[in-house]
């Protein structure tokens, strides 16, 4: 894997998919439309991503619950027939390691497992609005 490639975390394809309830703030819109405009950028071809089926699992749990399961299947075939994202297998070793990450650097599982492919594979640049976590990983968010 290049390391030119970056990292998409699922809360960006959640922003970007998940249609608020009520109005949004100011901070909230322009996270919205950043996540937009990223996916944009991929389906461009202008970026090329990584991500895990885990975090493809964790997008379709929350799209199912905030919006719909016709939108959470929308958005899963979306992903996995997109040629820019790669979407790579788990190990169970992969989430042993995440859990030691996630204990020793107080981040959730799935962010520490996010950590661990990309230090696998060396890719630095996450795109991603869990900015604290990743922050602490030391990992460059875009």
């Amino acid at each position: 894997m290049s390391s030119s490639a970056r990292f998409l975390d699922s809360n960006v394809l959640v922003y970007a998919v998940v249609k608020p309830k009520k109005n949004v703030d100011e901070r909230l819109a322009k996270i919205k439309e950043r996540a937009r405009e990223i996916l944009r950028r991929i389906d461009r071809g202008e970026d090329r991503v990584v991500t895990t089926v885990v975090h493809v699992s964790e997008v379709a749990n929350v799209i199912e619950s905030l919006a719909n399961l016709t939108k959470a299947i929308e958005v899963v075939e979306s992903v996995l027939n997109n040629e820019n994202v790669t979407v790579l297998d788990v190990t169970k070793e992969d989430y042993m390691a995440a859990a030691l990450v996630a204990r020793e650097r107080g981040v959730s599982v799935n962010d520490a497992l996010a950590y661990v492919v990309m230090m696998r594979l060396g890719v630095g640049e996450i795109y991603t609005f869990d900015e604290r976590h990743f922050k602490s990983l030391g990992v460059k968010i875009v």
